[in-house]
């Protein structure tokens, strides 16, 4: 059933135009905002209503469950990744659905195999064409698909873009490589993106599977308690999160810095962009290059 969800945030009236590094965090958060539930809501068939006034707006949304198929050679691996947090929650509202298929099971010998030697030798065990299709042939013949991912370190690196306009889809399938890769034919025939969480190689690529569902679950509506909370991690408008504090105010001298214990939420704002675009400056220059 779909799943209804009021997003209620709260914008107080302060004068943006004092600072340009306030005014381009705010006016890309709420484009951001708007763009990514209005797109997700209309293209999946969902109602939308919107209500404005001098210092708030009400978003009311009506969104569709989001279904995320994960086929393995070795499920027991997504149990924990997928069964606990912020993922079980999400399953637990109806947000969204994730079934693991055993691709053990589409198997015809009594083994249950699912590799093979590579032709023309060489090390390492190949996952086998013939199951892998059944169950993609299956899955698709139930319903259509938007994308059918094959998780594999010779790929194009997943980022936080990928998973933003992963999470504006309906369906997805993610087929989690393992041995020394797949039968190239199923890249070439029923692969339509491929992904790599990272230039290493896992045993497997059930974690990589699982990261890439974690990354996608909780940008959708309703996942995480705090809506804007997705939209101001590291790397949305290609920077990196800025420091955070808790308290107390001062342990053993190591003090919180005053703005942020100021009460001045336009202070707050300058001082947190700064530091997002200095620490990025510092850890990660190759991210404000890409966004130049």
């Amino acid at each position: 059933m779909p799943y209804c969800h009021s997003i209620k945030m709260q914008f107080h009236k302060i004068n943006i135009y004092n600072t340009g590094f306030l005014r381009f965090i705010l006016v890309r958060i709420l484009l951001f905002t708007l763009s990514f539930f209005v797109h997700r809501s209309l293209g999946e068939g969902g109602s939308l209503s919107l209500s404005l006034s001098s210092n708030k707006f009400v978003l009311l949304l009506k969104i569709e469950q989001m279904r995320i198929d994960i086929i393995t050679a070795v499920p027991d691996l997504l149990e924990s990744p997928l069964g606990h947090s912020i993922i079980q929650r999400a399953r637990d509202k109806q947000i969204v659905e994730i079934q693991v298929h055993n691709l053990r099971d589409y198997t015809k010998d009594k083994y249950k195999s699912v590799d093979d030697y590579a032709f023309g030798g060489g090390a390492g065990m190949v996952m086998s064409i013939e199951p892998i299709f059944k169950v993609i042939e299956k899955l698709t013949g139930q319903r259509k698909y938007d994308e059918i991912i094959y998780t594999s370190p010779d790929s194009e690196k997943f980022t936080q873009k990928t998973a933003n306009n992963l999470s504006l889809k309906k369906n997805l399938i993610i087929l989690t490589g393992h041995y020394k890769g797949v039968d190239q034919r199923v890249r070439d025939h029923l692969i339509t993106m491929e992904l790599s969480i990272g230039d290493y190689v896992l045993s497997g690529g059930e974690l990589a599977g699982a990261i890439i569902t974690d990354a996608i679950v909780r940008l959708l509506p309703g996942v995480l308690s705090d809506e804007t909370s997705a939209l101001t991690d590291s790397f949305q408008d290609n920077l990196l999160a800025p420091p955070v504090y808790t308290r107390p105010a001062n342990f053993k001298g190591w003090k919180v810095p005053d703005v942020l214990l100021s009460g001045h939420a336009e202070k707050v704002e300058k001082w947190r962009l700064e530091q997002s675009y200095n620490r990025t400056k510092r850890i990660r220059p190759d991210l404000l290059k890409d966004e130049g």
